[in-house]
């Protein structure tokens, strides 16, 4: 026989005491009563009493127990989705990992795009400083073509590491405001069964 598990043994204690209102000592009045009821001689008026009342314990306990079934499947599909939840959140954060991966890498490239239009500055001065001819001319039109080209490249890297960086932080935003929605919802939760025990026990 496998060792018993604390969600099993939470299970039965719910199972036997109902939503925590004492029905394992209704129980115990019950088999008291039934035991009471078989062994005394007793008129037909009061057996018939005795019966019903027995009856009203076990309705009550068949309710609570029906009650805590339902509270119990309810948890049990509450988990499966925050743990669908957590898994969705874990997702996201591995693609953030991985958009900041690319973020660094397009960093890199616009660095180097920096450092080769400044020397292409320094070589287009150098090239201005010598005699006007007409194949030094076509030199610096495709070189100018090639630096708005390389400009036109690290603005759209510029605008995508901005992008980036504004999805990343929507991202880590939801995921505050997501955990703080599961620690308020568990307080929720905490604070109904304390009253419904309060309740119970009054009664």
């Amino acid at each position: 026989m496998g060792a018993v598990t604390d969600d099993e043994v939470i299970r039965k204690r719910l199972l036997i005491d109902g939503d925590g209102a004492g029905d394992d000592r209704k129980i115990n009045v019950f088999l008291k009563s039934y035991i009471k009821w078989c062994n005394s001689p007793t008129s037909a008026e009061e057996g018939f009493t005795q019966h019903q009342r027995m009856l009203g314990i076990l309705t009550q306990c068949e309710n609570s127990m029906g009650k805590t079934l339902m509270v119990y499947d309810m948890n049990l599909r509450e988990m499966e989705n925050y743990e669908k939840i957590y898994t969705n959140i874990e997702e996201n954060i591995t693609s953030a990992h991985e958009k900041i991966a690319e973020c660094k890498k397009e960093i890199q490239r616009a660095k180097r795009i920096r450092k080769n239009r400044q020397e292409y500055d320094a070589l287009a001065k150098v090239i201005q400083q010598h005699p006007d001819r007409h194949e030094t001319l076509k030199q610096l039109e495709a070189l100018d073509k090639e630096l708005q080209q390389l400009s036109h490249i690290k603005e759209n890297v510029d605008a995508k590491l901005e992008l980036r960086k504004k999805q990343f932080h929507v991202l880590l935003s939801t995921i505050q405001e997501l955990q703080q929605t599961l620690e308020n919802d568990e307080k929720s939760e905490n604070d109904d069964n304390s009253q419904e025990s309060l309740m119970d026990s009054s009664e």
